[in-house]
């Protein structure tokens, strides 16, 4: 990584229209305070679009859940927008998201093993714990049923099929984030070691690894794509593994190397691959358009902040 190439992208990141990203581009990237930036995050294009068309009940008009538009992806894509703590509309889709949470059944059982769609939870959880909700019940009933359903080797599968030797990455990784902001917020250290076990199931397969061959394990999972939703990538990968304090773990190097690797000749990353389609689609929309050509900001912007966390971008002087 070069220092012109490093100012190129933070100057790009500068640029956005979105506050949100200019907001986090000086705190993360810069380490400055971006106060004028921060109080203007409400108001950003990408922000707002996301709060459009809310309902009295914190909803969208749709299930909670449903691709892309539901409330649960709204809210997960702002809190990554760090939309303020306790925001009006946040915290309201927040509210209708726990609501539905509430009433889930409990999970089945095959051969000892809890078969759950986790991420459902661990995205919730996060966003709640972001918003500062980590004291309400509701929340705490999330974190204590994940933890409940984690599997031997650290992670959590929805596969009523899979033998109980490795449990799924789609459905660890947003469950470990979710945990960690749980023990951040409220000082869980149960939480805090599920969330350590859970990276540990990364870190062991070098983030793509087999264990037994060392040969890439699916190909897709190179491929970083934004926003991730419940799917598993390198990008998204290393981005928790540095919320936990782990991203230097040497284990990590190979996702690191090919994630300078896919670096555009002229700085920044795009996305090369999406799980959605812009609208009047009605296949898996989403309400905002996130970038499907040339350089994506936000996979940028996670790419800095992963580099920076593991010491190999080059500091960037205000």
């Amino acid at each position: 990584m070069t220092a012109r190439q490093t100012r190129d992208e933070v100057r790009w990141l500068l640029g956005s229209d979105e506050p949100a990203i200019r907001f986090m581009t000086r705190r993360d990237l810069l380490g400055e305070t971006a106060a004028d930036d921060e109080r203007a995050i409400r108001t950003g294009p990408k922000v707002t679009a996301l709060l459009s068309g809310q309902q009295p009940d914190g909803g969208f008009g749709v299930s909670f859940y449903r691709k892309w538009t539901g409330a649960h992806w709204r809210l997960v894509s702002l809190v990554e927008l760090a939309v303020p703590q306790l925001d009006q509309g946040a915290v309201a889709a927040a509210e209708s998201v726990l609501t539905a949470l509430d009433r889930v059944r409990p999970v089945p059982v095959v051969d000892g093993l809890p078969r759950s769609h986790a991420t459902i939870q661990g995205n919730a959880l996060a966003a709640c714990c972001r918003l500062g909700l980590a004291g309400e019940p509701r929340v705490a009933r999330l974190a204590e049923a994940i933890m409940s359903w984690q599997w031997p080797d650290g992670g959590w599968n929805c596969d009523m099929k899979a033998t109980g030797y490795r449990s799924s990455f789609h459905e660890t990784l947003a469950t470990c984030w979710g945990l960690h902001e749980y023990a951040q917020a409220s000082g869980s250290t149960a939480a805090a070691e599920a969330a350590d076990r859970a990276a540990e199931l990364f870190l062991e397969h070098r983030l793509f690894r087999s264990m037994r061959t060392g040969d890439v394990i699916d190909r897709s999972w190179l491929t970083p794509r934004y926003p991730p939703y419940w799917h598993y990538d390198i990008l998204q990968a290393l981005l928790v593994l540095s919320r936990l304090g782990k991203v230097k773990d040497p284990r990590a190097a190979d996702a690191l190397d090919e994630l300078e690797r896919q670096r555009l000749p002229d700085g920044g990353w795009r996305t090369r691959g999406y799980w959605w389609k812009p609208p009047p689609s009605t296949v898996t929309p989403e309400v905002v358009d996130w970038g499907r050509d040339g350089p994506c900001e936000m996979i940028t912007l996670n790419a800095l902040r992963v580099l920076g966390a593991a010491g190999r971008a080059v500091p960037f002087p205000p």
